[in-house]
């Protein structure tokens, strides 16, 4: 119980990071973060109890650096949610194309690499999408850190939803 996970908003309610339970509790008893949303839980200790936190809002706002996102398959899955950008198919095996080929000077970044279905890739080929007469579902774009905490949040408690602009 006292392991399970709590979302840590920044002062302007912007996700911040994740934390376990202890250190909730520890950061509430030392008056630095704020109760903001909690399970149905009550911990007792000798003196006192208090609800589980599930969502803490930090007191002082605190600087964050942007944090940039690995540009690696598995994030590019993640970002095209394993959704062909070709014709809309979930089948697999998926695999990451280039917009624009590497051999028309296409590079490897996040506006120029895309997830498709074998079908798809192997349709387009060597091509650009308007020489294979193929259109995108969605412009890819780069994401950002909100996203990162999206994606390794497999099963978000629902007090957690609105503060991750989730649905």
């Amino acid at each position: 119980m006292i392991e399970r996970s709590v979302l840590v908003l920044n002062q302007n309610y912007e996700p911040f990071a994740i934390c376990s339970a202890r250190r909730a509790i520890v950061l509430l008893y030392l008056h630095k973060v704020q109760l903001i949303e909690k399970y149905d839980v009550v911990v007792h200790s000798v003196n006192s109890s208090m609800p589980l936190p599930s969502v803490v809002r930090i007191n002082r706002y605190i600087r964050k650096p942007f944090r940039q996102i690995t540009l690696n398959r598995k994030n590019i899955l993640r970002r095209d949610r394993h959704i062909c950008q070709y014709c809309g198919k979930n089948s697999k095996p998926m695999t990451i194309d280039h917009i624009i080929p590497k051999s028309y000077g296409g590079d490897d970044s996040w506006e120029n690499l895309v997830t498709a279905c074998l079908a798809c890739n192997n349709k387009k080929a060597d091509r650009t999408p308007e020489e294979a007469n193929m259109k995108l579902i969605r412009k890819p774009v780069k994401p950002g850190y909100l996203f990162y905490l999206q994606s390794i949040i497999r099963n978000p408690h629902p007090s957690w939803k609105p503060y991750l602009f989730m649905k």
